[in-house]
């Protein structure tokens, strides 16, 4: 495609230079630009890459895209201005966040318009959401293509996340091997980060779900009504029918007083789903055990039983979603039971380590202080004799939810440990004393004990050891996660591994 092809998409503010130069790729890196990139000048939160203009033509750049016509200082070397440059490809437009992601979608063929596109936003839940709406596809025999936390996956076939939404060359570049795979339909995570930084660009969905909004990112997002109104655009921007035709749908949980918001606003016709007030898909009859959740989902299309191996509330409200883009997909209800009782576990969520000792070991990737209530009350709801809780708060990130991590742990653990949890460049004593603020803000006929251990692995021992018949052991913040960043060095560490290895060494000693 040539870069005149690809720049049809585009409102341009000014463009000048020979466009009829194939594009081979696209990116926002000038390292890695070769002969064929058309490359995109993107300003990031660290790194303008109007800075790398100059390098981006030295690789072998076929042309430029960049939000100013006057360049930075190392991009414009002797050349500053656009008029400099009149003999080389140079568009200039008001948004190139929104540029690279629309350019990438057309240099694909624009995948999202020939896909299902399911996008699942909202703090805690997505990623659980996900796999269980692959779960209902699989069941019908369709292969799905999946975009998220604990990774990419087209088909069969599994890719590592970068991110929990990948940048917008990428994302369209694994909707287009879904697209040439033979896949229909596309379940994508799409975090607050993705929306704000244009990753999504160039996407428009036909179902996207509403999980709930608590505290987190606000070391991003500038408070809690940003935060809503960023993940809002999912169900404006990209849920509106710009393109597509199909009926659109919305599945919003209106137990979450920002849910009741967004149904005002939605682009397209919302179903509720619920627990406690009237929703069009609401649970009720709601039994747990250790063995999982058993309850009866009333919806527009009728009533089924649902037997569940997913433990805790929270995965009611889980599944209550992943019903509703069932429905709205054309899968029967029937279907949709049979293939909820079938899944076991998603990895890293209230995921059973068990290595036949005689208390429960699960690990969790809670990370926020309504994802640590909500995993807790599902332990609590398992009637265990004693809760201990292991937690943390990732360094160089929102330090208001701290606090607030450790009142919710003393409050519902019989004992609580507090650990690092992704330290990053902040000493790890920092933030557990940041923690142990909120902890100590606790009455003490309400707290429960706590210890603070700044190494991780001890930290996960000392709990493996403390635990006795019947107790619960709740390890949270990494779930799936097979690493652990200090300064900023990524190392080696697998809370599941990490339980194995403890609940091993005390079965020998034993």
């Amino acid at each position: 495609m040539t870069i005149a092809e690809l720049l049809k998409p585009l409102c341009l503010l000014e463009c000048c230079g020979d466009l009829s130069a194939e594009v081979s790729d696209i990116t926002d890196d000038s390292r890695y630009v070769k002969n064929g990139t058309l490359f995109v000048a993107v300003r990031g939160t660290q790194v303008d890459g109007h800075d790398y203009v100059g390098q981006a033509w030295d690789n072998g750049a076929v042309g430029i895209i960049i939000e100013s016509p006057k360049l930075t200082k190392q991009g414009a070397g002797n050349q500053g201005s656009l008029t400099a440059h009149a003999k080389k490809p140079v568009a200039v437009v008001e948004d190139s966040k929104q540029a690279l992601g629309l350019l990438a979608s057309r240099l694909h063929a624009d995948p999202s318009l020939h896909l299902r596109m399911i996008g699942v936003t909202g703090t805690n839940g997505k990623t659980t959401v996900t796999h269980l709406i692959r779960a209902l596809f699989e069941g019908i025999g369709q292969k799905t293509g999946v975009v998220g936390t604990v990774g990419y996956f087209v088909g069969d076939a599994f890719f590592p996340a970068s991110h929990t939404t990948p940048g917008a060359v990428q994302l369209q570049e694994l909707l287009g091997n879904m697209l040439q795979s033979g896949i229909e339909t596309s379940i994508v995570e799409v975090s607050s980060h993705a929306l704000a930084l244009g990753r999504v660009a160039g996407c428009e969905f036909d179902i996207a779900v509403f999980t709930n909004l608590t505290q987190d990112h606000l070391d991003f997002h500038v408070n809690m009504d940003d935060y809503f109104a960023v993940k809002e655009r999912l169900f404006t921007d990209f849920l509106a029918p710009h393109h597509k035709v199909s009926p659109k749908r919305a599945v919003v949980n209106v137990d979450d007083e920002w849910g009741a918001k967004l149904i005002k606003t939605s682009s397209a016709p919302v179903w509720t789903y619920g627990i406690r007030v009237a929703a069009d898909i609401h649970a009720h009859d709601i039994k747990f055990s250790l063995d999982g959740t058993q309850f009866r989902v009333e919806t527009p299309h009728g009533s089924v039983p649902i037997h569940s191996q997913l433990v805790g509330e929270h995965n009611v409200y889980n599944q209550l979603a992943a019903i509703g883009v069932g429905l709205e997909s054309g899968i029967s209800l029937d279907a949709i039971a049979s293939s909820l009782a079938s899944v076991k576990n998603v990895p890293g969520r209230f995921e059973r380590i068990d290595q036949g000792q005689n208390f429960t070991v699960i690990v969790d990737y809670a990370h926020t202080d309504d994802a640590l209530l909500r995993v807790l009350l599902a332990a609590k709801s398992l009637r265990a004799h004693n809760i201990i809780t292991v937690f943390g708060c990732g360094g160089d990130r929102d330090r208001g939810k701290r606090p607030k991590m450790g009142q919710v742990a003393v409050r519902h653990s019989d004992l609580a440990i507090v650990t690092s949890d992704n330290p990053r460049t902040e000493d790890p004593m920092t933030i557990l004393q940041d923690i142990e603020q909120g902890i100590l803000d606790v009455p003490q006929a309400v707290r429960s004990d706590y210890r603070m251990i700044a190494d991780r692995r001890e930290a996960i021992e000392a709990a493996i050891d403390a635990a006795k018949a019947n107790d619960i052991v709740l390890i949270t913040g990494k779930g799936h996660e097979d690493y652990q960043i200090v300064g900023t060095t990524r190392l080696d560490f697998d809370d599941r591994q990490v339980a194995r290895q403890a609940l091993q060494r005390r079965t020998r000693s034993h």
